[in-house]
């Protein structure tokens, strides 16, 4: 019984471990199945038809999984004394986010990031704000959902303007604004009456990682090591038990 224990600890590890692997490799192919899911959705959001952003009657239904990333259009006048900038880091090098109080008519406010502007740029475009669209302008971009407290390692500093993270409300609020939109939007590169040198629009990153299956192939290579691991134990005990026996009954004649 003591010489059987062992090999039924070894064996239910084996069994154990095999389980496990495969479970995880199954459950990275459902991640892939979801992934591939979502990525298709996103796409169909980002490039459908602009609709209308969603109005206050719909802001507490707003969330990730159903709107992020829809096309919208809204209508206003932005607000451009009240701007923020968020550090940011594009394609274009590092700078800022410049983001924009559109006041609706209902007198609510969007947050608009209207685009990109490097440190060079950005003291160019406060030397001549009056040059910043005016009057009532049509927005076209991506909803997004706000961004709170701060990015990585980074946490907005609401006292000293400094932001690190597109936060919806603590900007609002910095900048004293009421009913704001709990989200923002993206403007799409062709920003309505931006100057030159302007906000450079249309720069979402939208990337999803999708390994999935790589990962499914390890765990499932795993499981078929630790099979074949048992395997190669199992026919070694029973070729040293059947040249145990043989040695027992020693040589025929």
């Amino acid at each position: 019984m003591r010489r059987f224990l062992p090999r039924l600890a070894l064996a239910l590890g084996a069994l154990l471990a095999f389980a496990a692997f495969f479970a995880l490799g199954t459950w990275q192919l459902e991640r892939r199945a979801w992934k591939l899911d979502l990525i298709e959705r996103i796409d169909q959001r980002v490039h459908a038809p602009a609709v209308d952003a969603p109005g206050p009657e719909h802001w507490s239904r707003v969330n990730q999984a159903d709107d992020e990333y829809r096309r919208v259009r809204a209508s206003g006048t932005f607000l451009h004394d009240r701007e923020a900038l968020v550090q940011a880091t594009t394609e274009l090098g590092s700078g800022y986010w410049v983001l924009t109080p559109l006041r609706l008519s209902g007198g609510q406010v969007l947050l608009v990031n209207r685009g990109f502007v490097s440190p060079p740029q950005q003291k160019e475009r406060l030397a001549r704000r009056a040059d910043e669209p005016a009057g009532e302008v049509t927005v076209t971009g991506l909803l997004r959902i706000t961004e709170p407290h701060g990015a990585l390692l980074r946490t907005n500093d609401p006292a000293a303007d400094r932001w690190y993270s597109r936060d919806v409300q603590a900007i609002a609020a910095a900048r004293g604004q009421s009913e704001v939109a709990p989200y923002f939007v993206d403007a799409d590169a062709a920003a309505p009456g931006s100057p030159r040198g302007g906000p450079v629009g249309g720069l979402t990153v939208i990337a999803f990682p999708n390994n999935h299956l790589v990962y499914a192939l390890t765990w499932y290579a795993l499981a078929l090591m630790i099979a074949g691991a048992a395997w190669f134990v199992v026919r070694e005990r029973r070729r040293r038990q059947n040249d145990g026996e043989e040695d027992r009954d020693g040589p025929r004649d």
